[in-house]
């Protein structure tokens, strides 16, 4: 393998150079950037197009800067985006920005279907699709599960799982079985989804604006947990990345998509959580699981 890597390397294989010892101690890198695939990326650091450079690329990022400005011009944009993905990808990994500079450069990432069209570049795989498609598959037996859990976990997943008898939708059931996840891995679930009365958005703002990455609900005042909220985003940096989206658990969905889009680390208080999206769901590096999410899955499957 050091043979194999070495002749990538002499090739110009980015993924292979950008944690070579040689680079590592180039005079404008700094060493603790430097990062290899942690969430099992396949495009993680990839070349450049045929024929494309970074001055070539600046100046389709430029030229995407306009587009966005444009009225029903997604294909356009779709075709632009796909072309500076490398150019993107480098600058996320090398420069390391912070998300307000980033959103600025890159407008036309931050909505919904760039997001996941974006995941499905780094990790060729559908993220809404696959996330919403593998949650419907193990609803049933996570609702089983979630029953026999016991104790003061067992009384609050029996509380958020109530709201499924006052309103039985799809929407509602996939929304309450991501809360009791968190709650069954003994993570709090709000650290995940923060929820907001409209009425005191003053309050609401000011508190997204500390929030270092999560979901914002925002709810009509006296509201019942099974009623539509008013508006679902996501916050990144205190910096609203997404907003006005359909429903929770697209949310979540999304979130992921944002933390591989922009290089981010899984909140260490979410840690089980995400493991599970990630490796259960979206069965990327499904064969390295934690012995908390191990046993889950041999629950899932028995």
């Amino acid at each position: 393998m050091g043979n194999y890597r070495r002749t990538l390397r002499a090739a110009g294989c980015p993924e292979v150079k950008i944690n070579s010892l040689k680079h590592k101690h180039g005079e404008n890198t700094n060493t603790k950037k430097v990062k290899k695939p942690r969430k099992a990326e396949v495009n993680f650091y990839p070349d450049y197009p045929a024929g494309e450079n970074k001055r070539s690329l600046e100046e389709e990022r430029l030229a995407l800067l306009s587009e966005v400005q444009k009225n029903d011009n997604y294909q356009i944009i779709k075709q632009k985006m796909e072309k500076t993905f490398a150019y993107r990808r480098h600058e996320v990994i090398e420069d390391v920005p912070f998300i307000v500079d980033f959103q600025s450069r890159w407008p036309a990432l931050f909505c919904e279907y760039e997001i996941a069209a974006e995941f499905t570049r780094i990790n060729t795989i559908p993220l809404i699709q696959t996330f919403m498609s593998k949650l419907d598959c193990y609803t049933s037996k996570l609702t089983s599960i979630y029953r026999r859990k016991g104790g003061v976990a067992g009384r609050k997943i029996s509380k958020l799982m109530a709201a499924i008898d006052q309103n039985d939708t799809i929407s509602t059931r996939r929304a309450c079985i991501v809360r009791a996840l968190s709650v069954y891995l003994n993570e709090d679930y709000e650290n995940l989804m923060k929820e907001y009365a409209d009425a005191d958005s003053e309050n609401a703002e000011r508190d997204m604006a500390n929030t270092v990455i999560g979901i914002y609900i925002i709810r009509p005042e006296d509201a019942e947990v099974c009623d539509l909220p008013s508006d679902v985003g996501l916050i990144v940096e205190g910096v609203k990345v997404l907003q006005n989206l359909a429903d929770v658990t697209k949310a979540c969905a999304l979130l992921l998509g944002v933390i591989y889009s922009l290089n981010l680390s899984y909140p260490p208080d979410l840690k089980y959580t995400f493991e599970f999206f990630q490796k259960v769901l979206l069965g990327l590096d499904a064969q390295k699981l934690s012995h908390k999410i191990q046993v889950l899955k041999n629950k899932l499957v028995d």
